[in-house]
């Protein structure tokens, strides 16, 4: 077995599971898909947080600014890009983002645990800017796996009076 195919069993394993699970029980107003386009909005806040910090802290030369930067507007448009394919997730079908963003999910991995190696090691000056960093990989990674999973169908309430003749305007 190849590197990758083991890498895309291991993505399997988690999406399988780890996340779908997760997301068949959630409540039924709160889909995966919701609740992991929050998560890439939290990421991109805390992203946000982690590169102004640092800013701040004077932490970054030029190069490393831009390179953040980019990074961010990277998010950002990857995010308006899930958002804008969003209505071809449906309840009760597959969800062909789990095989758009088969790419993207094994390989958020290693950037979010390089991420809170950098916030081990940092600087004491530069670590609190850092974990904001690592929080923000951690949470695109659970994100993209919330958004990659099914959406279960719409669960069938138990409607009052069925098999008794309920009438509305019964006493």
């Amino acid at each position: 077995m190849s590197f990758g195919d083991r890498v895309n069993q291991f993505d399997a394993w988690l999406l399988d599971r780890v996340f779908q699970p997760f997301a068949d029980a959630l409540p039924e107003r709160i889909s995966a898909m919701d609740l992991g386009m929050n998560f890439q909005v939290g990421s991109i806040v805390l992203s946000a947080v982690s590169i102004s910090a640092l800013l701040m802290l004077e932490g970054m030369s030029f190069d490393s600014v831009v390179t953040n930067m980019l990074g961010w507007c990277f998010e950002v448009i990857f995010y308006i890009g899930i958002h804008r394919m969003r209505a071809m997730v449906r309840p009760g079908h597959l969800n062909p983002l789990r095989g758009m963003l088969a790419g993207m999910r094994p390989i958020s991995i290693p950037f979010a645990m390089y991420a809170i190696y950098q916030a081990v090691t940092a600087e004491r000056a530069y670590e609190l800017a850092l974990w904001f960093n690592s929080l923000s990989q951690i949470v695109f990674v659970a994100g993209i796996y919330l958004i990659s999973c099914h959406m279960p169908p719409p669960r069938q309430r138990a409607r009052q009076g069925i098999g008794r003749g309920f009438q509305p305007n019964e006493t």
